[in-house]
Order: C-alpha cells, then structure tokens, then sequence
C-alpha cells in the first residue's frame, strides 16, 4: 500500500525528509527574523540605518538559504523572511538609506 503512514521521526521542526538540517534551519531562522527587525524598524523614519542594513544583511543570507535549502518548509520560511527584508530594506532606503548622508 503506497499511501501507507511513515511515523513522524523528524529531528528537525523544518525537516519533512526526517534528516536534520541545523545550517538551513539556522539560517532560515536568522532571515525571519532579520525581516522582523527591518519591518519594525521601517515602521520609524529615525531607524532607517537599522531597517536598511538588517534588510540588505536578511536578503543575502535569505538568499543563500534559499540556494542551500532542501525542505518545502525551510523554503517557504526563508520567502517569508526575504520578503519582509525586502521591504523593510526598501522602506529604509527611502527614508535615509544605508548610510544616512555622511556618505555623498
């Protein structure tokens, strides 16, 4: 029977395969909350280098999670973390960007 239920012995809570996968998990984690940070951050036009730097920091390692990650979940976690980093990276960029006017 092909539909047969597998137990759930997964390591991981991002791990559908039932292997662990600590460098995806990690950086899965550190681009949510990156993203939560630029988001917040964005929210006040005082924080704009604070929003601008943890945007652009959350859209490379976003990135690179997204190249190395092996899971749907890991997947969908690091969109949800590369798209808030977008924002707030582009929020803060139009409130100041990355170096506030002591550069140009």
């Amino acid at each position: 029977m092909a539909q047969t239920m597998r137990p759930n012995s997964a390591t991981s809570l991002f791990a559908t395969d039932g292997k662990r996968h600590p460098l995806q998990d990690s950086l899965a984690a550190v681009t949510l909350v990156l993203g939560l940070v630029a988001i917040v951050a964005a929210i006040f036009d005082s924080l704009h280098l604070l929003s601008s730097w943890a945007g652009l920091v959350g859209i490379l390692t976003g990135a690179y999670a997204q190249f190395i990650s092996v899971t749907t979940r890991e997947r969908f976690l690091t969109i949800l973390g590369l798209g808030a980093s977008a924002v707030g990276f582009f929020i803060g960029m139009a409130h100041g960007g990355l170096f506030g006017g002591i550069v140009g």
